[in-house]
């Protein structure tokens, strides 16, 4: 596919400023993994020639978390459509969207096991998927920490 770019630079510049990394989702789901006793990478690349990095690397469990916003990954409950310049923004999503799929199958053939979380998802609800993925966590959890179930 070939490179396209927005029809204004306004908008080209407020897309480039858009976090990569440490959204207050994925820090929802961060403080409390940690705070269970999890350790994880964070921003980290599990395969080195793939171009996606995960938000959480469980890197001895094999486990990738990716926590997708709801607009740029095509949330089914609460995806939209911007009307102006509606081409390039389906292009551009419907990418974002195939892109995902690849990655999540290259990780799946290379042994790893992959969780999408919607940023709309409350964060226990997270942590309990992701729980269940990886058992009980191999460091004591913190101090002041809820209790384990």
């Amino acid at each position: 596919m070939t490179a396209v770019r927005p029809l204004d630079e306004a908008k080209r510049r407020a897309m480039s400023r858009q976090r990569t990394r440490d959204t207050g989702p994925e820090l929802a789901v961060r403080q409390r993994l940690h705070a269970l006793g999890y350790r994880y990478r964070v921003d980290h690349r599990p395969l080195p020639d793939l171009r996606a990095r995960g938000d959480l690397v469980f890197t001895r469990a094999r486990v990738v978390v990716f926590v997708d916003g709801c607009f740029w990954h095509r949330c089914p409950q609460h995806a939209t459509s911007p009307r102006h310049n509606g081409a390039w923004w389906q292009a551009k999503l419907d990418a974002n969207v195939a892109r995902d799929r690849a990655t999540d199958r290259r990780l799946a053939d290379a042994g790893w096991r992959v969780v999408r979380i919607w940023e709309h998802e409350a964060p226990d609800a997270a942590v309990a998927t992701i729980r269940a993925l990886l058992g009980p966590p191999r460091s004591a959890p913190r101090a002041g920490a809820p209790p384990q179930p």
